[in-house]
């Protein structure tokens, strides 16, 4: 019998292929990580956040359902798309959350440690931090990858170096690189 990590792999190459068969498969085998992933990144929202793990992660179900063209190699390639996705999920909430608040405007100022120091508590410093990240992702692509992981994930180094295939000593710095320039950055803001 194939071990648990192994079927996930098969089943993602099978989805590759086209197979939607697959797919309906390989959901119930990873859904208590992917409960488990939104639990932590929802216990870092504010308090009153309406968002429930199982919810959030049926919105992530729906966007990786709506995914055309990719080539899953890993179980690894699998949970770093879902982190980004989960970090669109909760970007999205949260735009279209402050949207109905207080119109478009701009957010307040934040201090790195709110941004990325944990917990994102609110959605003006969810908001800043996305924006951040899309501005480090044009300059330093896996330092970016690296704090997404992180921060909506809840992966620690060595998972992020599993899932990135790179040595954790590389996370370590990439993560303080990417951390100085993200403190640099919210402080204009």
């Amino acid at each position: 019998m194939a071990s648990p990590r192994s079927e996930v792999t098969r089943l993602l190459h099978a989805w590759s292929e086209g197979d939607t068969d697959a797919r309906e498969r390989l959901i119930p085998l990873v859904f208590d990580e992917l409960r488990r992933i939104a639990r932590r990144q929802l216990e870092k929202e504010r308090p009153n956040h309406t968002l429930e793990p199982t919810a959030l992660v049926n919105e992530l179900y729906l966007r990786l359902v709506d995914q055309r063209n990719v080539r899953w190699e890993s179980r690894r390639d699998f949970f770093a798309v879902s982190a980004a996705l989960i970090r669109r999920v909760l970007v999205d909430y949260a735009r279209r959350r402050n949207a109905a608040k207080r119109g478009a405007g701009g957010g307040p100022k934040i201090s790195l440690d709110e941004a990325i120091g944990l917990p994102v508590t609110d959605d003006p410093t969810l908001l800043a931090l996305d924006d951040a990240l899309k501005d480090l992702e044009a300059i330093d692509p896996r330092g970016s990858r690296i704090v997404e992981l992180h921060v909506f994930t809840g992966l620690g180094h060595d998972e992020i170096a599993e899932v990135l295939g790179i040595s954790r000593s590389t996370v370590i710095r990439d993560w303080s690189h990417a951390k100085l320039w993200l403190r640099r950055e919210l402080s204009r803001t």
